[in-house]
């Protein structure tokens, strides 16, 4: 009886880290545990993903490149960026010759993307957590968060930011959690069309969209309503806010920091390219 009650407590056992830790990726178990395990699977993550890049440079590049094809260098952020999926996909589009800045609080994740992406202009890397995007107000053309909301610990929170941060008028292009996949976190995802009815009501976003894309995920269009206001080219580095003195503007020094315009704060760059704005 022992024996058995062991063995039922085991299997018991390894089905709920089975859950916390596989199905729903820590999320229960607050963000450090999600970002250790993005950490964890950093260099296989790709890998575990399959990801089809035919198929996503038909759904996801090409289409928001051509979007926003009557903008001169447009200026986009891929919030949650993970090993740059997005950034290498628009890098590929050849509607697309503006600049994404790709944003993740998984430092090895950033550091797989960097290795992917190489050395190249049109792509930065940015350490710091999606939830405070420290970005001055209607800065991006356009602005992305992929098969992420459901993992982050104030997915609202992080939409609002989203919104502040991108011009009226830019593409938001959003993932929502589906089926089986999204049975197993309740609480942390809703029905598509509900989500896109969240989205208009409570968010304030027009043109919202759901568009089947995968099995486990429907892709989420919508438009930030307003006016465009007149659009001045410049780079993501004048519009980041300084974790110092919340000032607005920084300058390269070199390749090895951003530099305040303000108070002389400086933010480290990697040997791999990314900006370590988060401690």
């Amino acid at each position: 009886m022992n024996m058995l009650l062991l063995a039922v407590a085991l299997v018991l056992g390894g089905g709920v880290l089975w859950y916390l830790l596989i199905a729903t990726e820590g999320v229960y178990l607050g963000r450090r545990v999600v970002i250790g395990l993005y950490d964890l699977y950093a260099r296989r993550y790709d890998n575990i993903k399959q990801f089809d890049t035919e198929w996503e440079a038909l759904t996801l590049g090409t289409p928001l490149a051509e979007a926003l094809r009557h903008l001169p260098q447009p200026l986009i952020l891929d919030v949650a960026t993970g090993t740059a999926r997005l950034p290498r996909l628009l890098r590929q589009a050849p509607a697309f010759d503006g600049v994404v800045l790709g944003l993740d609080y998984s430092w090895r994740m950033l550091r797989v993307a960097a290795e992917k992406l190489g050395e190249t202009p049109r792509v930065a890397l940015l350490y710091q957590d999606a939830t405070h995007l420290p970005f001055a107000d209607e800065t991006f053309d356009a602005v992305t968060c992929l098969e992420a909301l459901e993992f982050l610990p104030d997915p609202t929170a992080t939409l609002s930011e989203i919104v502040r941060v991108a011009r009226a008028g830019a593409p938001i292009l959003l993932t929502n959690r589906k089926g089986i996949h999204a049975r197993l976190m309740p609480t942390k995802t809703q029905p598509s069309e509900a989500f896109a009815a969240w989205l208009r009501e409570k968010i304030g976003l027009v043109e919202v969209v759901v568009e089947i894309w995968q099995m486990e995920y429907d892709l989420i269009w919508a438009v930030k309503a307003g006016t465009p206001p007149m659009r001045q080219v410049r780079a993501w580095q004048a519009a980041l806010r300084c974790p110092a003195c919340q000032k607005i503007g920084f300058r390269a020094d070199a390749i090895s920091a951003l530099v305040c315009l303000h108070c002389e704060r400086r933010l480290p760059i990697t040997a791999e390219g990314i900006v370590r704005y988060a401690k």
